[in-house]
């Protein structure tokens, strides 16, 4: 089975990361990964791009990350892909299968209100999957699901707590949501991972979706066994 995490951040791109690109590479080739997808923070969140800058060298901060772990994952044989976490008040969403060229033709995203963004980005050909929809801090006001609204939700978050993971896992059983798991990995030294295995080599992020939409995989916990 080949094991891909869905959920990872850089330094370059997300704020409260410390780890650059090339290192989260070597880290996950370390632990046996076939691949990862790159999701640093939208430029509405938690993002090293000043919101002063013009949208096309915001979308190149943005993109950064991902464009240096590709090339060292090209160099060192881990596959790399592209996608990114939406922020919403402290409700955040992983968002699949659209690319920079995407991004630098729709700057109006940042004024759409959510439910606008979630239409667009499916009707487009993109997955968003909710991540860690539990998450309790001290600066989430309140917990915002938009259940009708999302593909998929992440089940399993190695940074969360189980009682938020098994809560996210019955909020996608009512609704009939996909499952994802990943790390929310932002320093490259993290002993717990977690994410989805596949029999199925991913070719590309839409492959990814595919594999997602048809159920050839499983998620994993690396504190537990596999899971259907």
């Amino acid at each position: 089975m080949n094991r891909y995490e869905t959920h990872c951040h850089t330094a370059e791109s997300s704020a409260c990361a410390s780890a650059p690109a090339v290192k989260q590479v070597q880290f996950y080739r370390s632990r046996g990964f076939r691949g990862i997808i790159v999701t640093d923070h939208f430029l509405n969140s938690n993002t090293t791009a000043p919101a002063e800058l013009p949208w096309e060298e915001r979308v190149e901060i943005l993109c950064s990350g991902y464009e240096n772990a590709k090339k060292e994952g090209d160099r060192i044989g881990l596959d790399v892909f592209f996608g990114w976490e939406y922020g919403h008040y402290g409700a955040d969403f992983l968002t699949y299968g659209l690319d920079k060229a995407w991004l630098l033709k729709h700057p109006e995203v940042m004024e759409l209100h959510p439910n606008d963004y979630f239409d667009l980005v499916r009707k487009e050909g993109g997955f968003v999957s909710h991540a860690h929809p539990f998450r309790e801090d001290w600066y989430i006001d309140m917990i915002r699901l938009f259940p009708r609204k999302c593909d998929g939700c992440e089940v399993i978050n190695s940074c969360r707590k189980p009682l938020e993971n098994e809560m996210a896992r019955i909020y996608a059983d009512k609704y009939g949501m996909i499952y994802t798991a990943g790390s929310d990995n932002h320093h490259a030294n993290q002993s717990r991972l977690s994410g989805i295995e596949t029999d199925e080599t991913v070719r590309d992020i839409h492959h990814f979706i595919g594999i997602l939409k048809a159920g050839n995989y499983r998620i994993f916990d690396e504190n537990d066994q596999p899971q259907q």
